[in-house]
């Protein structure tokens, strides 16, 4: 976690026409760029090309905040001059054609909400470690999305039988001699209609750090098949023999000893993520009071729609069923919280979300030498303390904010100094509550 270097940036919510258009030609401007991926609580793994990542306040949300979605970018981020900007549709079709977006949205509209997560998504996790960004939980999103078919898309190109595989082509320009970042999917995901050309994002124009003016949803499926920056469609009779397709975001389909390598040729693209889930509160490592108390996260799946999610206390040893707090759709996040009655103690709280199919969340990963598709059960430690209401409540509280107390991160002994200087100050602390306030201050706000 040392890792995650806060970035102190404001937010920026406005993905408007004015922003698209800036300047006479209508190019999408550096500073327009820079400014929308700021917000001044995203991690920041790289600022060029820039990968934020959201943080765990963000799995609360039933639909993630345009200024919290993640960003993943390979490449810098293009210009697109809106006023020529066009989508080529080319290959193994009929009727090859090119149409702006104005005309583009002249197709059938539709919205759905959909997780988008980057494969390598917990990819700090894996032990040993493996190269790459090294995300946390936060390389994912639920954003509502609208735009067309890429069905109809292709309808209007009218697919030759020979059409095999898709391929997507950005505005994005390759650093120095890397490989340009491209992807294909199947037909069939193609023909999928609840596959998009997107345009908006959360009821907003599509903010450039996303794709803007047009990217590709993929739902379902990992955030590189989702093409950000779209100029071009070409459809094709065969496997797609480009780096980030034949030799990167693929996978053994299977466990592998931990630091060995694998040829690519025996590994598969990867397309469906997996189904799992991620507690947003309690934070790891937390000391807080007995009492009622939440578990809350959000929850999701692949191609194979999600069922449940269950909490554990105890370390896995037993499971109770969390109540799901967000209604998002087939493809959305499900928010989902547990009413726990805390006691005082020590404990490991876990959260395991299962699919359609009975398929969990395992409690050990299986290693892969790129580190993608982490979904292991999620274990948040907590110490809950006994809570001293009358000592703590009306001594503390009664004159000071608890941010007062929360700031401070004392020894023992220096809070036991300051509640004998408040007791002179007129605190009205029993003398038999004395002992067992120090003891509270000092386990929940110690250094």
């Amino acid at each position: 976690m040392s890792s995650q270097n806060h970035l102190a940036r404001r937010s920026f919510l406005g993905a408007s026409a004015s922003l698209l258009l800036s300047g006479p030609s209508g190019a999408l401007s550096a500073q327009a760029v820079n400014a929308e991926a700021k917000s001044s609580t995203m991690i920041v793994h790289s600022r060029k090309p820039e990968d934020y990542e959201m943080p765990l306040d963000g799995f609360l949300q039933p639909i993630t905040p345009i200024e919290l979605f993640y960003v993943r970018s390979h490449h810098y981020t293009p210009q697109v001059d809106l006023e020529t900007f066009t989508l080529r549709v080319s290959g193994e079709v009929s009727a090859p054609f090119s149409i702006s977006l104005r005309d583009l949205k002249k197709l059938p509209r539709i919205e759905l909400v959909g997780v988008m997560e980057c494969a390598g998504n917990g990819r700090a996790f894996y032990a040993p470690r493996v190269p790459g960004l090294q995300w946390t939980n936060g390389s994912v999103g639920n954003a509502r999305w609208a735009g067309v078919r890429l069905a109809d898309v292709l309808k209007k190109a009218n697919l030759k039988p020979s059409a095999k595989n898709i391929v997507f082509d950005g505005a994005d320009q390759a650093i120095g001699t890397m490989p340009k970042f491209q992807r294909s999917i199947p037909v069939r995901k193609g023909l999928d209609p609840d596959t998009m050309l997107a345009f908006e994002m959360n009821g907003q124009p599509l903010p450039v750090a996303h794709g803007a003016p047009l990217r590709v949803v993929v739902p379902g499926w990992g955030g590189d098949c989702w093409t950000k920056w779209l100029t071009g469609i070409q459809v094709i009779d065969h496997e797609f023999e480009g780096f980030f397709m034949k030799t990167g975001y693929r996978h053994p389909g299977k466990g592998v000893p931990p630091g060995s390598t694998v040829d690519p040729a025996q590994m598969k693209p990867i397309e469906s993520v997996r189904v799992k889930s991620v507690i947003a509160t309690p934070k790891d490592n937390i000391i807080m009071p007995q009492g009622p108390s939440r578990i809350a996260g959000a929850a999701w799946s692949g191609e194979v729609p999600l069922d449940k999610v269950e909490v554990s206390i105890d370390g896995g040893r037993s499971w109770v069923a969390a109540r799901f707090t967000s209604s998002n759709g087939r493809w959305g996040w499900q928010t989902w919280d547990y009413a726990w009655n805390a006691t005082p103690g020590t404990y490991k709280i876990m959260s395991r979300a299962t699919d359609a199919n009975g398929y969990s969340q395992p409690m050990e990963q299986e290693w892969n030498p790129s580190g993608y598709l982490w979904n292991v059960i999620q274990t948040v430690r907590a110490e809950v303390v006994p809570l001293t209401n009358t000592s703590y409540r009306s001594s503390c509280l009664g004159c000071h904010n608890e941010d007062l107390m929360r700031g401070q991160k004392l020894t023992r002994a220096q809070w036991e100094r300051e509640v004998e200087k408040m007791m002179r100050w007129g605190s009205q602390v029993p003398a038999d509550h004395k002992a067992s306030l120090v003891d509270y201050l000092a386990a929940r706000f110690k250094p």
